[in-house]
């Protein structure tokens, strides 16, 4: 586990709920929001470099996770929430702007809260999922024929309690199943192995029946590492952060009005090689040039897989360091 000296720990009572944060540093916020099935210690590499370069750096336990609120209703994780949660923490937080810097999940949420309200979110950066503006076809039916013959995971998380009891039999297992298995040397390991790929579910079977193990952790998660995360879903379930997909439609409803419309404030991005959401989102990145007008950067780091900020931190921190440098 990572030994972050200085760490403040904080809860903010914001848009309704209590939001925890983790911060290190002085100077312009920079908020840090994670993914899917993480924490603010999935930041554990850019505080101290974002703090030690001059930045305020504060992750969040999204709406959901850890030791944050989690409301009970599916419809209080959509990206309508998330959205005002950053901009009241922001607020909480005595500051009135802020750089805005997502993964996974937290990448989608980002880029929303930077193209709502670009007045409080100066600059965006979106780790591993591209910018895909919102198109004429219903997500849940988008992902319905991803999956082909099989089911695409989105889809199989839509029903509520579905995932959740394959998951929460052996919450540790499962978390090392899918952190190593998108990783770049899962994604290796089951190419090796001629195992299928682990983002559809044959019928009638489970996310973890594609999951590949490692026989030693890999140096970007160290066993006390995955102990953290177990450990706080443990605390927080798993039900919360997983109503996030279930509102994919109700936010194809919800954000209808800035289709078409780009994101008009300075962003980078950064995906791996080997990262299925940034190999799906191809087209999207090609289109950067208008839905993105002023990136800085789109970088794609080979060899990498789906946790870049956690395999790849030196790289990623440079690239970040090197986007805020512009920002003035």
């Amino acid at each position: 586990m990572v030994d972050l000296p200085g760490l403040v720990h904080r809860t903010e009572h914001v848009n309704g709920i209590e939001l925890h944060a983790v911060e290190l540093g002085e100077g312009p916020l920079v908020l840090l929001v994670h993914g899917f099935p993480e924490s603010w210690y999935s930041w554990r590499f850019q505080l101290p470099a974002l703090a030690e370069a001059g930045y305020r750096a504060v992750a969040i336990d999204v709406r959901g996770y850890g030791r944050s609120s989690r409301p009970e209703r599916i419809e209080d994780y959509r990206m309508l929430r998330h959205v005002a949660d950053n901009v009241a923490l922001v607020a909480a937080l005595g500051e009135e702007s802020a750089v805005i810097v997502g993964h996974d999940w937290g990448a989608p949420i980002a880029w929303s809260s930077a193209h709502l309200r670009p007045d409080v979110f100066r600059a965006v950066a979106g780790l591993s999922v591209p910018f895909t503006p919102s198109g004429s076809t219903r997500p849940t039916e988008a992902f319905a024929a991803m999956g082909g013959d099989e089911e695409f995971y989105i889809s199989y998380f839509q029903e509520p309690g579905r995932a959740e009891a394959e998951i929460e039999g052996d919450p540790r297992s499962w978390l090392l199943g899918i952190l190593y298995t998108a990783s770049g040397d899962g994604v290796r390991a089951a190419r090796a192995a001629g195992v299928p790929p682990s983002g559809r579910i044959a019928p009638g079977g489970q996310m973890r029946d594609r999951f590949v193990y490692p026989d030693t952790m890999p140096d970007w998660l160290s066993t006390a590492d995955l102990d953290l995360y177990a450990g706080e879903f443990a605390r927080s379930g798993f039900t919360g952060p997983l109503n996030r997909y279930r509102n994919v439609d109700r936010d194809w409803e919800d954000l209808a009005v800035l289709r078409g419309r780009p994101i008009e404030v300075p962003a980078l991005f950064v995906g791996g090689r080997l990262d299925g959401p940034t190999r799906w989102g191809g087209r999207a990145i090609e289109r950067f040039p208008v839905t993105l007008p002023r990136l800085h950067r789109s970088e794609i780091l080979p060899g990498c897989g789906h946790w870049v900020q956690q395999e790849r931190p030196d790289e990623v921190n440079a690239l970040l360091l090197e986007f805020l440098a512009t920002l003035g």
